[in-house]
């Protein structure tokens, strides 16, 4: 009796004290991710999830848009939920999708093309035509490996731009020369993705596209290695179910914006403000 007693009364306590303790390491999760706006929102929260809810070690790291698709066709890491399908990404989906899974997007609704502040009386990239000057002769772009810069290039030949100078850099120096222009209320074109937050803080466009060079709207899918699912059960559901809004990611890119923000922390800011959505994913 006395024994049956202190076995349940150890089972008790070693419930308490792990309702009461971290949530054990389950095992290491890594995700790729290219250093723009929307990509560090959604890694991070996806990482928050996995490490604050989940009990996961997870590593994200910052890579090119062709090294973060071979990374996991190759299976070096086990996923990435920055795909942008199927127009911005599609040529490298194609080089890996034998070797990949596709759990489809966790994010509707976005697009891609050349911007302009609203200020700039032209509405269609073929009116930058003759215009060079007005535009200091630059498209102002991010890092060479992204998709959209591929379809600049396409749109450059397409429109006839041969006058313009498609201008490499990242997505924080577009900003800052966007932000910097507007300040001058001169003209400025800039490739350009919704959802950025740069759409809240200052009154932008996106010039038509007849030609169709840019695609329609667009989707964000999460990709992962195969055999993540035998592996990584719970991981792997996780991922399939992740999926928000565009708001939703445009708020967190909002709140990294402001000085000395760290993306996890924001990202584990919004999980906690959202805990409906966590939980629907978690189910």
């Amino acid at each position: 009796m006395k024994k049956s007693f202190f076995i349940l009364a150890s089972a008790a306590i070693l419930a308490l004290t792990m309702a009461s303790a971290p949530l054990a390491q389950k095992g290491k999760v890594e995700l790729g991710y290219v250093e723009w706006a929307d990509a560090t929102a959604t890694t991070n929260v996806a990482k928050a999830v996995l490490q604050e809810k989940m009990g996961y070690e997870v590593e994200i790291t910052p890579v090119g848009a062709a090294a973060m698709w071979m990374a996991v066709g190759e299976g070096d890491i086990d996923g990435m939920t920055g795909a942008w399908l199927p127009v911005t990404h599609g040529h490298y989906f194609k080089q890996v999708q034998e070797d990949v899974v596709d759990l489809g997007p966790n994010m509707e609704g976005a697009k891609i093309g050349l911007v302009v502040p609203t200020y700039v009386t032209i509405a269609s990239i073929a009116e930058m035509k003759g215009r060079v000057e007005k535009f200091d002769g630059k498209i102002i772009g991010i890092d060479p490996g992204a998709g959209i810069m591929s379809k600049t290039e396409q749109a450059m030949e397409k429109y006839g731009l041969d006058d313009f100078k498609l201008m490499e850099g990242t997505g924080a120096m577009m900003t800052a020369v966007l932000k910097e222009r507007i300040e001058s209320d001169e003209w400025v074109v800039v490739t350009g993705w919704t959802p950025h937050w740069k759409f809240v803080r200052w009154e932008l466009k996106y010039l038509a596209d007849p030609e169709g060079v840019y695609g329609e709207a667009e989707d964000v899918h999460t990709i992962v290695r195969k055999g993540l699912k035998e592996d990584m059960p719970e991981v792997y559901r996780f991922l399939d179910r992740f999926h928000w809004e565009p708001a939703d990611v445009e708020q967190v890119m909002g709140w990294n914006t402001e000085e000395g923000v760290d993306p996890y922390d924001t990202a584990k800011r919004w999980i906690e403000e959202n805990p409906e959505k966590v939980e629907e994913w978690l189910k």
